[in-house]
């Protein structure tokens, strides 16, 4: 079976064309990890970019790599008509039995429905609902994206939802729908988990309202006197936005706080390795990738009974979940990680991650639902 799989390259939103080797969401990625343990899909990866790279021609023995350049006009404002065309012109040259679009936020799922070949997609973040939740301005990305969204479900032959809340979000517009969580890189399973000392809580994320960081640190005033810990930021913080400016100032007003801005994941490895805990305030989530992977790392986690993540972690059998609009309920998770770390159900979240996000594994739940599509559609 071939399958087309449309997926951002990197390179091209963080502008690295010297770059010879793409890279991907963490997501995608892993997904690819777990492809090339099966030999009898013939993959081909296909991202735009808006400046002409080098790149391989193959990323595993099974997995092409097709990198198209479109100029400026064709992106976002134009609807990013540019990429479509280019995208169809590539495909009709590959003839995939299936177009597979990865996230509704840019080009990859206007052009997987507008192919010409079955097609499913892949919601990572639910943008109708971000939007909401950032109170998106008229025109803004995060509105633009959410409209982009609202037009591609309806037209797809399925959507792979990573999340049952997700799959709550657009069963109404959807054909067909699948709760398939996203798969955890293979490395994550071989870090050995050593605490450092003093203990060290990671909260992971770019700063935003969305990742409510903010009242984090407001609720941790009140245990910080009576436990000596550090509690460390990873993620993007834009100064450009009034929420990250009073971040970065509540930070520097803490010694307890520690800011390290963005890590890339073999950053993290070494971050989770000696992490006592991680928690995820998120006030709206979807199936977030670092919550797997602490797991996966036998790293114990405390998060937001909010969006996809009690899909993920059970209360008390594989972390901890609290209310991130109660500031007493996040201490009260932070406090329980420092005095009982948590470590029976980190061993039981090791081995339900194994289970259920291993990249092989989520590999095959992708083959079954091609097979599924193809059979339906008659092909």
């Amino acid at each position: 079976m071939k399958i087309a799989l449309l997926t951002t390259d990197n390179r091209e939103p963080t502008r690295e064309y010297n770059k010879t080797v793409p890279w991907f969401g963490t997501a995608p990625t892993s997904l690819l990890q777990g492809f090339a343990k099966l030999p009898g899909l013939e993959v081909h990866v296909v991202s735009c970019t808006q400046r002409p790279m080098k790149s391989p021609e193959k990323l595993a023995d099974n997995i092409y790599f097709h990198s198209l350049t479109v100029s400026r006009i064709g992106w976002m404002r134009t609807g990013y008509l540019g990429c479509i065309r280019a995208i169809r012109r590539k495909l009709q040259e590959i003839k995939p039995d299936m177009v597979h679009g990865q996230g509704t936020e840019r080009e990859c799922a206007l052009s997987a429905v507008f192919s010409g070949y079955p097609n499913v997609l892949t919601i990572h973040g639910n943008m109708r609902l971000i939007a909401k939740v950032n109170r998106a301005r008229p025109f803004s990305f995060y509105w633009l994206a959410a409209k982009l969204e609202t037009l591609t479900l309806p037209r797809t032959d399925g959507i792979v939802c990573i999340s049952n809340y997700t799959q709550e979000a657009v069963r109404a517009l959807a054909k067909k729908t699948w709760v398939v969580p996203n798969a955890v890189d293979d490395s994550f399973f071989e870090i050995s988990s050593i605490p450092a000392s003093p203990p060290r809580i990671l909260c992971v994320g770019n700063v935003d309202q969305r990742k409510n960081q903010n009242a984090l640190i407001r609720a941790l005033d009140e245990i910080q006197e009576g436990h000596d810990f550090e509690l460390i930021f990873l993620g993007q913080a834009y100064s450009r936005s009034a929420y990250a400016r009073e971040f970065l100032e509540m930070v520097t007003t803490r010694p307890w706080c520690r800011y390290r801005g963005f890590v890339d994941r073999d950053g993290l490895k070494q971050q989770l390795a000696t992490a006592t805990g991680l928690i995820l305030p998120s006030l709206e989530d979807n199936c977030p990738m670092v919550l797997l992977e602490a797991m996966a790392a036998g790293v114990p986690v405390a998060a937001a009974c909010v969006g996809g993540i009690p899909d993920l972690v059970r209360q008390d059998e594989t972390g901890l979940l609290f209310d991130p609009l109660n500031p007493p309920a996040m201490a009260a998770a932070v406090r329980e990680l420092l005095e009982n770390s948590g470590q029976t159900r980190a061993i039981r979240a090791k081995k339900e991650a194994h289970a259920r996000f291993h990249s092989e594994i989520i590999a095959r739940q992708h083959e079954a639902i091609y097979r599924e599509v193809l059979s339906s559609s008659g092909n």
